[in-house]
């Protein structure tokens, strides 16, 4: 059978397949339109994973699915909030807008969310600040984040203080930056508070502070496993570079 045939029979059975399983938006349009690719791809997102049923499978779904369709999650989490408007699904819609972009969008979905009855949670909080620092509102954010330190003082959240931290900095609260900087550098799960912190003092002039607390980076992230060198890889990078530039002065 000539290898054209067999890829249109394929792509066929596919789409059929989309039709009877309720997955004809968008699979059934990808299939058609990328002949063989859009096959293969429905196969490894859709199908391997309910055949595999790992976590490692519906991990590999997600990752293909929103590379192909990178809106269809938007679409699905917008729909079911019209047909049931819960604070869970605005969450939800909220957290894809801010994967998206969407910040504006995001920073009304929690807004929503705060005015409810239920969604009084320090959660939600943080996800405004999230949406107003991204929007370049790093006063508003500060103002978010530390209204969530008033209302809930046990709350913990190692992502949340180095918002914070960053959000001062970008408000031009450099000295509260630098103090926030080192408080959540001593339990983040990463160098980026260290390495902002010695970024923060190089602008400042401070720059025997900065590569002291750069080369220490350097030091314990060279030690680390090989694992944690890639991951921090970015941070590592930026490290070395704020360490050269007082090494040259």
């Amino acid at each position: 059978m000539p290898l054209g045939l067999m890829i249109f029979v394929f792509d066929v059975v596919l789409i059929v397949h989309t039709a009877k399983t309720g997955r004809f938006w968008p699979w059934a349009y990808l299939i058609f339109f990328l002949p063989g690719i859009g096959g293969v791809a429905y196969v490894v997102a859709e199908l391997a994973p309910d055949w595999l049923g790992s976590y490692k499978g519906r991990q590999a779904r997600q990752k293909v699915a929103a590379t192909l369709n990178p809106m269809g999650r938007y679409r699905q989490l917008r729909d079911e909030l019209f047909v049931v408007d819960t604070i869970a699904n605005r969450a939800a819609l909220a957290e894809e807008c801010l994967s998206l972009g969407k910040f504006d969008e995001a920073l009304a979905q929690y807004e929503l969310i705060l005015g409810k009855p239920m969604g009084d949670e320090p959660s939600f909080m943080l996800g405004k600040a999230r949406a107003e620092f991204a929007m370049g509102k790093a006063e508003a954010a500060v103002a978010s984040l530390e209204e969530l330190k008033r209302r809930w003082p046990d709350y913990q959240s190692a992502d949340g203080h180095l918002l914070y931290a960053m959000a001062l900095e970008r408000a031009g609260r450099d000295a509260d930056a630098l103090a926030e900087y080192a408080d959540v550098g001593r339990y983040y799960p990463g160098a980026e508070p260290r390495v902002r912190q010695a970024e923060l003092l190089q602008r400042l002039g401070r720059s025997a502070e900065a590569c002291a607390l750069a080369e220490d980076v350097v030091r314990t992230l060279s030690r680390a496993p090989g694992h944690v060198q890639r991951s921090q890889k970015e941070w590592l990078a930026i490290a070395q570079r704020v360490a050269r530039a007082q090494a040259v002065h």
